[in-house]
Formats: C-alpha cells, sequence, structure tokens
C-alpha cells in the first residue's frame, strides 16, 4: 500500500454527494469512487497514523478494514425512523488496550460537511467499566490524577464529555469534589475544525497528532484505569 499523500476535494464532494443522493441506487453507481477517493486514502492513513500515534500510545491498534479502524458505510437501521441506508461521514478509530475495540479508548477521526472533529476516549462505558469509572473517580489518588488531565485538556479548548446523568448516582456523595465526573455515561475530549489545506496533504498526520497529544492525558487515564 502506498503511504499516505493527503485527502482529496474529490472525497468531500463525494460525500455532498452522498449526502444529497442517500439511496442503494447511488451508491452503486458511483462505488468506484468511493473505493478510490475515500477508502483508498483512508487506509494509507489509518497506517501511517498508527505509527505516529505510537508515539503517544505504544499500544495503539491501527488496522486498515472495515469494522477495525474503518467504520462501515451503511447504517444500522432496524431500531431507526431514519432508514437512509448509509452514513454521509468518513469515520476512523484507533484504540488501545486488550479489549473489543469499541470497549477500548482511542482516537476518532471524523471527516463530515466540510469539518474535521478529532476526538479520545470512551463514548459510552458499559455497565462494567461505569462500575469501574465511577469507583476511581472518588478514589483519592486516581480521581486526583483524573481531575488534573480533565482541566489539563479542556484549558487546551477541547470539549469534555459526556455528561449524561442529572444526579449523582446513589451510592455517591452529591457533595463530593468530583461530583460533575460522576455525571458522565462516558469520557471524551473533542474538537471540530472546518477543513484546512492540511487536510488535503501529509500535514494532516501532523495537524491531527498535535491534537491527539494534547488531549492524551484523557486517553491514558482511561487506558491505565480501565483497561
Amino acid at each position: 500500500m502506498e503511504s499516505f499523500e493527503g485527502f482529496s476535494q474529490k472525497m468531500i464532494t463525494y460525500l455532498e454527494g452522498l449526502q444529497k443522493n442517500n439511496q442503494k441506487e447511488w451508491f452503486d453507481a458511483h462505488r468506484n469512487e468511493y473505493e478510490q477517493f475515500v477508502m483508498e486514502p483512508a487506509r494509507a492513513f489509518v497506517l501511517d497514523m498508527g505509527e505516529r500515534l505510537r508515539a503517544i500510545a505504544p499500544g495503539i491498534h491501527a488496522v486498515p478494514k472495515v469494522n477495525q479502524s474503518l467504520f462501515r458505510i451503511n447504517r444500522d437501521t432496524r431500531f431507526s425512523k431514519d432508514k437512509r441506508p448509509y452514513k454521509t461521514n468518513l469515520g476512523i478509530w484507533f484504540w488501545e488496550g486488550g479489549r473489543k475495540r469499541m470497549e477500548c479508548s482511542g482516537f476518532y477521526f471524523h471527516v463530515e460537511g466540510g469539518k474535521l472533529m478529532l476526538g479520545t476516549g470512551m463514548h459510552l462505558f458499559s455497565p462494567e467499566h461505569l462500575k469501574s469509572y465511577r469507583e476511581a473517580v472518588v478514589d483519592k489518588k486516581r480521581g486526583k490524577i483524573l481531575e488534573k488531565a480533565v482541566a489539563a485538556v479542556a484549558g487546551k479548548g477541547y470539549i469534555i464529555g459526556v455528561k449524561h446523568y442529572k444526579r449523582v448516582p446513589r451510592g455517591f456523595d452529591a457533595d463530593h469534589e468530583r461530583a460533575e465526573l460522576l455525571l458522565h455515561k462516558g469520557l471524551t475530549a473533542m474538537i471540530e475544525q472546518e477543513i484546512s489545506e492540511e487536510f488535503f496533504s501529509p500535514a494532516i498526520i501532523e495537524h491531527a497528532f498535535a491534537s491527539y497529544k494534547d488531549m492524551s492525558p484523557i486517553h491514558e487515564w482511561l487506558r491505565d484505569t480501565l483497561g
């Protein structure tokens, strides 16, 4: 596989076309464009970005396959009122840990609507992880490390999520100094940006890496605390 040379405007154009024509007939007629302008550069990006990420996440998994680092384009419409068959974004996931890929913390790359979103963390804790997370939040040592990590990342302008619950869970002190962190159902950091010229060159690797490095204290805490 050739090294990553940047994404192209043709990928953006393709995704915009899919958004306007989200139908199987259109997708089938433009399948070659999907492969050439979306999947080929995405696979190369996964390999090169994965190598770069090992500087801050030595065990990172970067697998250039669908349902590994590359999210499938088909939407799961079984339980949704929205029956559009395809996603209109490019989603790429790099994860670190020994569990299944979506049960680990990692780094996310998302392109949609002319914007780039970069993120880290775990969007939704499993019941097992949620229990361990809450216990770690109130732990004197581990909780303090998390508090400092969140403050450092937020201080650089990243958005911290995912606060979901309105009340501190039963069995925990509502007046605890880290009570706000007990309201989370996941823990993430993210930033959304307009597509820049770097996106269309290999420079997007270093651009994304700089944000991932900024956000890495949250990833490291999740990796080391939840496994």
